[in-house]
């Protein structure tokens, strides 16, 4: 990263340093100054300044920022999957920040998103041009927080992430191999992300913008190949023994049907370490007890 006239490292802000924010702090400590803010700062991992505060509450969050903050990074997870544990993590939480950042002046803001931003279910190809009509709540609440922080003044991207797996992230995994997922053939176009890719693609892209090089403001952050349901669970299936699906196995999924292309983020230089699922699973299978 850009090291500053005074050889100073850069000061990044990871706002919201639980699993997905504690794995970017972690590889962005090592070329930069690191301050993780979460409710229960023990859990931050080492190397990063650890801050104790709830977005929630203005003047917690007023009382620890630091100054001269080059760049931050928004996110969060909601606490509550409710539309008002959405509108606290992905709006209100982001306003009293921006509040609280007042008078800076960042070289780039962040804002981790999803791609539940979509509502195609036709089986077609979405990049970051196409429609956002999100007919849920969830993505309705989290495209108002986009727009809150490309409105903010700063410089700005929003990287909307498909499903991120890992392992850390083995819920889908268990439920195959534990019967609990049967979908229909053909099975709705799934999109997802190793989450050693995930953090890798905000540092890589961070790293771009505070070494002065132009990015977009906004990217998807999804692997090489889009696949259908079925197709993953069938595969799994044939790498290790699972139970028969149960009777009651989930059919479907739960993000529509749709093709997320990652070809800005190919674009701007990003070299998947985890192209297809077919990578990341068996890596995580080869692992399993």
């Amino acid at each position: 990263m850009a090291i500053t006239e005074s050889n100073k490292l850069p000061r990044i802000l990871v706002a919201g340093c639980g699993k997905l924010g504690g794995s970017i702090a972690s590889l962005l400590s090592e070329q930069a100054e690191v301050f993780g803010l979460r409710r229960n700062p023990d859990r931050i991992p080492a190397a990063i300044h650890p801050l104790g505060a709830d977005l929630l509450q203005a003047d917690q969050l007023n009382s620890v920022i630091p100054d001269q903050l080059d760049a931050v990074i928004y996110c969060l997870t909601p606490s509550s999957y409710d539309e008002q544990g959405y509108q606290d993590a992905y709006v209100n939480g982001l306003n009293n920040l921006l509040h609280a950042l007042s008078g800076q002046t960042l070289q780039r803001l962040i804002f981790i998103s999803s791609t539940s931003v979509y509502a195609q279910d036709d089986d077609s190809w979405v990049d970051e041009s196409s429609p956002t009509k999100p007919s849920r709540f969830s993505g309705q609440t989290i495209l108002a927080g986009e727009n809150l922080a490309l409105d903010s003044g700063f410089a700005t991207t929003v990287v909307r992430f498909s499903g991120i797996y890992g392992p850390s992230r083995r819920r889908f995994l268990d439920a195959v191999v534990a019967g609990n997922m049967n979908p229909v053939s053909p099975g709705p176009f799934s999109n997802r992300i190793h989450e050693a890719d995930a953090a890798a693609v905000v540092a890589h892209l961070l790293h771009k913008s505070l070494s002065g090089e132009d990015i977009d403001n906004c990217y998807i952050a999804s692997d090489c190949e889009p696949v259908r349901l079925d197709e993953v669970v069938q595969w799994v299936q044939e790498q290790q023994p699972c139970a028969t699906p149960k009777a009651d196995a989930r059919i479907g999924g739960r993000a529509g049907s749709k093709r997320c292309s990652n070809q800005r983020l190919l674009g701007s230089g990003y070299h998947f370490r985890y192209p297809d699922f077919r990578a990341g699973y068996r890596e995580m299978i080869a692992e399993r007890p």
